[in-house]
């Protein structure tokens, strides 16, 4: 799969000259039937999932955790709930919403509810309150580096509220060209970053851009989590760009004259109606 040409890229870039041995690779154990059975065989204990069978494919880290292979493998087959460990089903979450803050310095989420916390305990605490809620399932399926099709359940509840709570801040703080320069970016710096590129001069150029944008990505999102959905409720920032006096259905004091629109608005139809005179239809 993926993961041994991110791992492999990865030491490749630290150390060239290294020798990479992988046994997968080079044993007949071509199956994850056979893998199991070579364990079993060996006394190699091999967890169990909530119906104590043999378990999927699964990968798991602190932000996330996927499942692959088995009935998965259909991708018309829908995942049983005993395949998910990190959240409830949304219709099983409590009936009355979570409702909690995010505070942000710089891009970086520092804490939760007013409380300080380690990047870490940040997610391992996101992760409990996205679970108890049903938030940050996915099942997708992708279109593997290596060239294949894979469908993959995957839960990720932490990550999925600090994205939204993230793309709240920026909604602020950030410029709209330097937001729009960023969104336009994220595609291949996501790609870059799946297909194992990280120590990639490309990736670190995108990064130190990504990073510049973030000087400014600072206050608190307030949200309500409830049955799979993250409803942000508010937000607000010492660096905020939203000017109340420039968006009022009011009399505003800022210096906006509604009768400016006119010349941009034909200032910038100048080439469709170029378009349409010179070719018609």
């Amino acid at each position: 799969g993926n993961d041994q040409v991110r791992f492999e890229l990865g030491y490749y870039a630290l150390e060239p000259g290294i020798k990479v041995i992988a046994p997968w690779r080079e044993w007949d154990l071509t199956s994850r039937t056979k893998l199991i059975e070579y364990a079993e065989s060996r006394q190699i204990p091999i967890p169990l999932d909530k119906r104590g069978e043999a378990p999927f494919s699964v990968d798991a880290n602190l932000l996330h955790i996927s499942a692959e292979g088995k009935v998965l493998e259909d991708p018309w087959v829908e995942p049983g709930e005993y395949i998910f460990s990190r959240t409830v089903s949304p219709m099983d979450a409590p009936d009355t919403p979570t409702e909690i803050t995010m505070d942000f310095h710089h891009g970086d989420p520092v804490a939760i509810n007013g409380q300080a916390m380690s990047p870490a305990t940040l997610l391992t605490e996101l992760n409990r309150l996205g679970g108890d809620n049903g938030i940050g399932r996915a099942d997708l399926v992708e279109n593997r580096f290596v060239g294949m099709k894979s469908r993959g359940v995957y839960e990720t509840p932490g990550g999925t509220i600090l994205l939204k709570a993230r793309r709240a801040m920026e909604s602020i703080t950030l410029d709209r060209g330097a937001a729009h320069a960023k969104d336009s970016m994220m595609p291949r710096y996501a790609e870059l970053i799946y297909n194992g590129f990280w120590f990639d001069p490309e990736r670190e150029m995108m990064q130190k851009a990504i990073d510049a944008t973030q000087e400014n990505v600072t206050g608190t999102v307030r949200m309500k989590l409830y049955k799979g959905n993250v409803m942000i409720t508010g937000r607000q920032s010492p660096h905020s760009l939203y000017h109340p006096d420039l968006v009022t259905f009011e009399d505003g004091a800022a210096d906006y004259d509604q009768t400016d629109a006119h010349g941009f608005i034909r200032l910038n139809a100048l080439r469709l109606r170029v378009r349409r005179m010179l070719q018609g239809d």
